[in-house]
């Protein structure tokens, strides 16, 4: 394994937030323990702790739309809090929580040394090796793509040790009951199984977990529940789970371990020939030191801690780390808020999608890292809540198309976390906001089916809604955005959260209206809908700078954007929108950025940090990607597995960090949009040599190779398409033409090399542009 793509460490992980992890989008394991005591924590996407919001809905409210409206636009932002709520209290989405353990606990072992975990990025195997007195031990595992399958072997020179199931884990709710059982089979095999019950009465059952254990050259029994082998010199376990509403079968699952080949190595190919694949597509070299490089977690995190800047050692790491755990916790949901792991019960804000920020943030990587697999998990999750987000939208407006949640647990979207404080109903822009990744999609993939069917009808959705909502306008004739909520944070300086024209919400509004009409003039659909959209968009208001010369979070007089909070939703026309960029808008780009050096970081969440990163990529303040990603990695924000957490201080296991590392580093590297590729628009200067492969482009283009040595002041890439495309491609560094933009045709198939020097200036690309 190239230490490039893996980590490992030399010490075993005591707690499981340090435990190394691997998943197949439905099924997740952590890893964790000593070679006395080896601990698996199993995980499933679709564990959610029944807690009887399951059929809750939104508040049936339209009727007082216009009361609301009026209130808000006298200031009385309390008051129209309060008539949009129906008085309910704040209740949470169901919690995700963990499956059970496999313990695997030896008999009286000698002390062990030599010890060495490690991960492997491209099979997605994590593994320990060790020494004893009786000689050499190795444990692996994963979980299979292939055969939807957790798949565990050990092996050593005598095999003395019991297996068993337990759903014993930290902050068990006493409510929840479990059992485990263990059947002999033949003289080599024992099913043991574990069944979790719920609380009854609250619309789900419970779950089960069965492990087929093998030990493949000498004999096991059963004792209690457990199983003890022997002897023998390897042990295979096949595990697999389920959830369900009632009692749950078991026998499918017994079934599907029986029809599997007791065989690791075979399985471990079935795996890696989907796995693989997807991992490999996109590849970062930053330079580092072959020593450096060879370093443990250990290391890494404690030469991080000596420097005043990320260290390309450790972002390196962290990219394809966030690459890694991104592939593996999507599948049949996207990432949840801890991607798709957790070793105890209790998780925050339910473990669950966090729509507002969290979810786009953990994605903003997956179209432009060419994994279309994680863009399709978030599909999946829209297209089996679509029909709860009409309701939402005709139950709270009592309008045609879309609102979105902002959060679901996965099971349903309708809109039911709310009360007269958080007034999420108020939130317009979700729809808009969690459409743009699959957007993306298009643009990258060119693929006209997938616009057409579901995208393209979801998007018209999207701007059906905001027709009907749009129906107040000002002194100027500019359409009124009322209620309008920028996601958790109100006007400075004032009670309440309900206010006027957010600019989040002008952004989704102007983008629903555009992205809609774009797509349907293509398929040529809705014409006559096209023409209304066009003319609604010549009245959304403009945005408004204020006083600091800062991207206003209101464009409306009188609201005052607060100066510091963790959440940077005014920025959405920068990020992801490229709606505000430095060359198109440059007053708009200087006010944003303005705006984001102003927002303080509250209290340095992990997301905040992150989405600061990526808008300081688009607006090419290399200086500020470096300065967000510091408060990430210079925090102690970072486990011993390289999941991160959402707070400094390793508080509250969090996958947003980890998730969108990859994606700042791409965005940092290479910035697209119909047209256009830019080169390093925001290349930080401590990346002063390095290479990037696979990167998708917003245009259809590939950059298939991207290499940089600021040293030498050379840059050369390597562009592929799939269809003839023309685009200017520029770097704002480059001597000669390529500093404003070439035209270049990339034709279908047909590789096209660019190389250009950067300009005497090159070591001050860490610098913001003038804009």
């Amino acid at each position: 394994m190239s230490p490039r793509h893996g980590i490992h460490d030399t010490a075993p992980a005591a707690r499981w937030e340090d435990g190394f992890l691997s998943g197949n989008g439905e099924c997740g394991l952590i890893a964790f323990g000593d070679p006395a005591a080896e601990r698996m924590i199993v995980n499933h996407h679709r564990f959610v702790l029944p807690n009887g919001t399951r059929h809750m809905g939104p508040p049936t409210v339209a009727h007082r739309l216009d009361e609301v409206r009026d209130l808000v636009l006298a200031g009385e932002a309390k008051a129209a809090q309060r008539t949009f709520s129906d008085g309910r209290r704040l209740a949470w989405t169901q919690p995700f929580h963990p499956g059970f353990v496999i313990e695997i606990d030896r008999a009286n072992p000698p002390p062990a040394r030599d010890y060495r975990r490690d991960t492997d990025f491209r099979t997605g195997e994590v593994s320990a090796a060790w020494t004893d007195a009786g000689g050499g031990w190795r444990s692996r595992g994963f979980v299979s793509r292939a055969d939807r399958v957790l798949v565990y072997e050990l092996a050593g020179p005598a095999l003395d040790l019991a297996v068993r199931l337990s759903g014993d884990l930290p902050g068990r709710p006493a409510d929840v009951g479990y059992s485990c059982v263990a059947e002999a089979g033949d003289a080599r095999e024992v099913l043991l199984a574990i069944r979790g019950t719920y609380p009854p009465g609250l619309g789900a059952y419970g779950f089960v977990g069965v492990t087929r254990l093998v030990a493949v050259d000498g004999p096991v029994r059963v004792e209690g529940a457990s199983a003890v082998v022997r002897g023998a010199s390897r042990l295979l376990l096949l595990t697999v789970l389920d959830r369900a509403d009632g009692p749950v079968d078991e026998e499918p699952l017994r079934q599907r371990l029986e029809a599997l080949p007791a065989d690791y190595s075979m399985l471990l190919r079935r795996h890696t020939a989907v796995h693989a694949p997807m991992y490999e597509r996109v590849e970062l070299d930053l330079g580092v030191a072959a020593d450096e490089r060879a370093q443990s977690v250990a290391e890494l995190l404690t030469a991080q801690r000596r420097a005043d800047a990320p260290t390309p050692a450790l972002l390196e790491a962290m990219f394809h780390a966030g690459r890694y755990l991104l592939i593996s916790s999507s599948g049949v949901l996207p990432p949840r808020l801890t991607g798709l792991w957790l070793g105890e019960w209790g998780a925050a804000w339910s473990g669950d999608f966090t729509t507002d920020a969290n979810v786009n943030l953990q994605l903003a990587g997956a179209g432009i890292g060419a994994l279309p697999e994680a863009v399709e998990s978030l599909g999946a999750l829209i297209a089996d809540q679509i029909d709860d987000w009409r309701d939402n939208a005709m139950a709270v407006f009592g309008a045609r198309g879309v609102l979105a949640p902002s959060r679901t647990d996965g099971e349903h979207g309708r809109l039911f976390h709310l009360n007269a404080e958080w007034p999420w109903a108020m939130w317009v822009a979700g729809a808009d906001w969690l459409l743009f990744p699959l957007l993306e999609h298009w643009q990258v993939t060119g693929d006209d089916e997938f616009l057409a069917d579901p995208l393209a009808p979801w998007l018209v959705e999207v701007a059906l809604f905001f027709e009907d909502f749009l129906a107040r306008e000002d002194e100027h004739g500019s359409m009124v955005l009322v209620p309008s909520y920028s996601p958790e944070v109100g006007p400075a300086g004032r009670a309440g959260v309900a206010a006027v024209n957010a600019t989040m919400d002008i952004a989704a509004a102007r983008h629903a209206l555009s992205a809609a009409a774009e797509a349907c003039t293509r398929l040529g659909i809705e014409r006559e809908a096209v023409a209304r959209w066009q003319t609604l968009l010549k009245q959304l208001p403009p945005y408004v700078v204020d006083s600091r010369g800062a991207l206003a979070e209101w464009a409306w007089p009188g609201l005052v954007t607060p100066d510091d909070h963790r959440h940077v939703s005014h920025l959405y026309p920068v990020w992801p929108l490229h709606e505000i960029t430095p060359d198109d808008t440059p007053e708009l780009a200087a006010a944003a950025r303005r705006a984001l050096v102003l927002r303080g970081d509250e209290n340095l969440s992990a997301h905040g940090s992150l989405h600061r990163a990526l808008c300081a990529a688009r607006l090419k303040d290399a200086a500020l990607v470096e300065a967000n990603l510091g408060k990430i990695l210079g925090n102690d924000m970072v486990f011993r597995s390289l999941m991160t957490s959402h707070n400094p201080g390793l508080e509250i296991y969090n996958a947003d960090a980890v998730h969108a590392i990859p994606a700042v580093i791409m965005e940092a590297l290479v910035d697209s949009r119909p047209g256009v590729v830019e080169l390093l628009p925001a290349l930080p200067r401590s990346w002063a040599r390095g290479r990037i492969s696979g990167v998708r482009c917003r245009n259809g283009v590939t950059v298939a190779e991207l290499a940089w040595d600021l040293e030498r002041s050379t840059v050369r890439a390597l562009l592929r398409s799939h269809a003839d495309v023309t685009v200017s491609v520029r770097c704002a560094r480059a001597r000669g033409p390529f500093r404003r933009g070439e035209p270049v045709l990339v034709a279908a198939g047909e590789p096209v090399r660019v190389e250009f020097a950067l300009a005497a200036d090159n070591t001050g690309m860490h610098a913001p542009l003038p804009i």
